[in-house]
């Protein structure tokens, strides 16, 4: 099975043709709660999130939540990460 591309815009949509089952076929059997998570595994977890938001759109998703926490995270989207940074230094 090839990675999936998610199709995340900022208004949520509907799944079509071979979308359906594609994505049907990525929920887990039952919703678990473990330890305090839901689901067992963080790959379930995240692709839950990825329908989800397919369906309801980033606009409504940014909603919930600190909206500086947003900004945040989407700055640190561009800045380098700790890892390259500590190798660009020991590179020159």
């Amino acid at each position: 099975m090839s990675k999936l591309q998610w199709d995340i815009r900022r208004k949520g949509r509907r799944w079509k043709g071979s979308e359906v089952r594609e994505r049907y076929d990525l929920t887990p059997e039952k919703i678990e709660l473990i330890e305090g998570k839901l689901f067992w595994r963080e790959k379930d977890r995240l692709n839950m999130l990825g329908l989800l938001l397919e369906l309801v759109g980033i606009d409504k998703a940014i909603r919930l939540g600190n909206p500086d926490t947003w900004r945040e995270a989407i700055a640190e989207l561009d800045a380098p990460s700790p890892d390259k940074e500590g190798s660009q230094a020991e590179g020159t």
